[in-house]
């Protein structure tokens, strides 16, 4: 089954739609483009298919209600509009799917609570039981709290990282964009590429930036495909007004095909959900026994640590030329590292008691980063 195909079968697909597909020129929330989407998703949501809406746009409904008239710029203030923005953004959710008789459930997610096995695990519960419950989940950020250095910093990947939490069948991307182009599509000549199976499709292609309203680009939409279909789930990106076409398995927009390897869900949030609380140095024997033998980290190859963090925070470990290589759960705070580096697990719990018997991060907790390029 093309990719296509498995989303116009899906039983459970996820559905982000970005801020300029739902707000007026001005920033207010345009209610004909929400009703117009909520049309499409009520009617594959009456035909039988669980659907999750991860909406951006609580900034931008927040712009009006304060008289601002363009996104602000500082944290605070962007902070504020999400926290009046939120509020109005469910309000128009509720009462344009309660014309079909269907109800939403506000879902506000950070990346801080997705690095935590427990929160993670609730956020996975959550979701699962209002599926059951025939609700609509409406996901965004939790804005108003997210900090710079915790943040998912747009919606795009917290769809993709959504679709693996919930197991969805498939992912759809709606912005103001018909599809990927090899250039910039308002200049003549530029070829819509219709299908990604691998890097090879995107070689040469030129991804531009964002428009106005919104965070997330072109670049962050190709890495939400590629975090998605890493983990199983084809995606089709498209524009907000071809959305019954893409939930329907039209020739529409992009469309990125599934690879074959499924990493574990908090794995996969490690990986691309997380940012590195303070740095491990390895030494190369650790690198090795690490990176490619899937072994525990243990104190003796740790050379140098770097950072403020806390038993239970990700950090990034690096290679001897300082290249990041993996990125882990530490299993101490940072202040205790120092006494522990080079010395071996049997030593430490002799002089220092049985609790120091533990690796610094446990195989289980560390996800090996391929040479990425994350676009920040």
């Amino acid at each position: 089954m093309t990719g296509r195909e498995r989303i116009r079968e899906a039983a459970r697909l996820v559905v982000k739609v970005g801020s300029s597909s739902l707000t007026t020129p001005r920033g207010t929330i345009d209610v004909d483009r929400v009703d117009a989407l909520v049309d499409v998703l009520a009617a594959r949501r009456t035909a039988g298919t669980q659907i999750v809406l991860v909406s951006s746009g609580a900034i931008a409904a927040g712009l009006g209600p304060l008289g601002l008239r363009a996104r602000p710029k500082d944290l605070a203030t962007q902070q504020a509009a999400a926290s009046v923005g939120q509020g109005v953004l469910v309000a128009r959710y509720t009462s344009s799917f309660a014309r079909y008789g269907l109800r939403v459930g506000q879902v506000l997610l950070t990346a801080d609570d997705m690095m935590r096995r427990s929160h993670h695990r609730n956020a996975q519960r959550t979701l699962a039981r209002l599926l059951e419950l025939g609700i609509v989940p409406v996901v965004n950020e939790n804005d108003t709290v997210a900090t710079d250095e915790i943040r998912f910093g747009d919606n795009d990947r917290l769809a993709a990282l959504v679709a693996h939490l919930t197991h969805a069948d498939g992912m759809v991307l709606l912005s103001d964009v018909d599809a990927l182009y090899d250039g910039d599509p308002r200049r003549d000549g530029a070829r819509r590429i219709a299908e990604v199976r691998g890097p090879e499709d995107l070689e040469g292609v030129e991804l531009g930036t964002s428009g106005r309203v919104g965070t997330g680009g072109m670049i962050t939409k190709v890495e939400a495909a590629r975090i998605a279909t890493g983990a199983g789930v084809p995606v089709v990106l498209t524009a907000a007004a071809h959305a019954a076409q893409a939930l329907a398995g039209a020739d529409i927009g992009t469309c990125f095909h599934p690879g074959g390897r499924h990493p574990g869900t908090r794995l996969l949030w490690l990986a691309h959900a997380t940012t590195g609380r303070g740095r491990l140095h390895l030494d190369a024997g650790a690198v090795e026994a690490v990176v490619d033998r899937r072994k525990s980290l243990l104190p003796a190859g740790v050379v140098k640590v770097e950072g403020d963090f806390a038993a239970g925070d990700p950090v990034d470990l690096c290679a001897p030329s300082g290249a990041v290589v993996a990125r882990g759960l530490v299993n101490y705070d940072a202040g205790e590292v120092p006494d522990l580096l080079g010395r071996s697990t049997r030593e430490l719990a002799s002089t220092l008691g049985p609790e120091y018997e533990r690796e610094l991060i446990h195989r289980d907790d560390i996800v090996i980063l391929e040479p990425v390029h994350h676009h920040k």
